[in-house]
């Protein structure tokens, strides 16, 4: 079995770019490497993802915005995610069943337990090795999505237009999710030159990649 790392963080946190950098450093060290992304991934999770991110969605219900993302990580697991560990596939993911409990459980209020066997159904129990929380202030993570946009990068979706103390919410459930399981949760301030992170990044996954050696 491949091993599965995915990445959280707040809007503007710099996911996109470790992951790829992380991605790129392990291909130079031989390891086969998948990068995928929530919601989306596979032809069915995109037109899902058009629908959840769509600003014209703003009646859209939180039960149905969580079944979405259910149905769309459902999908990536099923047809991306599963068979490239099954050939020993290192897999980087950006966003999984944490950006639910975050996003839907902490920010939008719906009951945790809930949702936990929510995502458990629509991911077979499937577990990330490790997972990589980008921490950022909230107002300076959307104030860098916002200076993206400017230079044509990125998109502002739905939920980006949530007022700031949701956005709050959402950031201290991470941290209350990597509190609770320390072992699987590596926590890393963002708020730093990119080099930095990545060297943060690269010293956490070391680890893994040596007990798959041995």
């Amino acid at each position: 079995m491949g091993l599965f790392i995915t990445f959280e963080g707040p809007e503007g946190s710099g996911k996109t770019t470790q992951i790829q950098r992380l991605a790129d450093r392990l291909r130079q060290a031989g390891q086969p490497v998948l990068t995928t992304r929530e919601p989306g991934g596979t032809a069915i999770g995109d037109q899902i993802r058009a629908v959840l991110h769509d600003l014209r969605n703003r009646a859209m219900d939180p039960r149905t915005e969580v079944l979405l993302y259910a149905a769309s990580r459902a999908q990536l697991v099923a047809e991306v995610i599963r068979p490239a560990l099954a050939r020993g596939t290192i897999v980087l993911c950006d966003r999984y069943t944490d950006s639910t409990l975050a996003y839907q459980g902490y920010g939008r209020g719906l009951d945790l337990e809930t949702l936990r066997r929510m995502m458990d159904f629509a991911t077979g129990g499937l577990k990330p090795h490790l997972t990589l929380y980008l921490d950022l202030p909230v107002e300076k993570g959307l104030a860098r999505k916002r200076e993206a946009l400017q230079r044509g990068e990125g998109e502002w979706n739905r939920l980006d237009q949530e007022d700031v103390a949701f956005h709050q919410r959402v950031r201290a459930g991470y941290h209350a999710l990597a509190a609770a399981e320390p072992g699987r949760w590596r926590v890393l301030d963002a708020d730093r030159p990119i080099e930095a992170v990545q060297t943060d990044i690269w010293k956490a996954v070391v680890p893994l990649l040596e007990r798959e050696t041995a």
